[in-house]
């Protein structure tokens, strides 16, 4: 354990997993849609919302994916973890009141580099709601001097960089 009690690199193992649940209230959707900019009609506005297939008002997928993130910083490996990627698919919707149930699992270790690889599902009343798999830095000093970049990400997840305008290594260009 780090001094954050989180978890070093050399204490993970493959299928180690830790969860966290919250339930997504009217406040979270409301103070999301403020610090995000993302208005979208389907979430705040429920006469419009029940015009959709959804048939009602739903919570962003962002803030439902967030639970995911508590439950690597907070949980497994823990404090002091950086992610570099998280792949998301969404699976079904979330409702106002409902409680997502993230679970995160050490799918793959890549000690050389203090990088973990972890299977990431969302699920509410048992039911998946987002499924994917993030690669975080578990280790700040393994990278120390490394410049973290998307070919680096890529290498470790065995994927082509992507090319877009804003890459994680334009963002740790900025010092964002």
């Amino acid at each position: 354990m780090n001094q954050l009690n989180g978890y070093d690199i050399e204490d993970l193992e493959i299928g180690m997993s830790a969860s966290f649940a919250k339930t997504i209230t009217e406040a979270d959707i409301v103070l999301f849609a403020g610090a995000s900019g993302d208005n979208n009609a389907v979430h705040i506005n429920e006469e419009f919302a029940q015009t959709t297939a959804f048939k009602g008002r739903i919570a962003h997928g962002m803030l439902t994916a967030s639970v995911i993130s508590a439950a690597i910083a907070g949980r497994l490996p823990g404090a002091g973890t950086i992610y570099l990627g998280q792949n998301l698919r969404f699976k079904a919707p979330v409702r106002p009141g409902e409680t997502v149930h993230a679970e995160v699992t050490v799918k793959e270790l890549h000690a050389d580099k203090g990088r973990v690889t972890l299977t990431t599902v969302c699920t509410v009343g048992g039911k998946i709601v987002i499924d994917g798999e993030t690669l975080s830095v578990v280790e700040a000093a393994a990278v120390l001097g490394e410049q973290i970049t998307d070919a680096a990400i890529a290498e470790v997840l065995d994927r082509p960089p992507r090319d877009i305008s804003s890459s994680m290594a334009d963002a740790v260009a900025a010092g964002l």
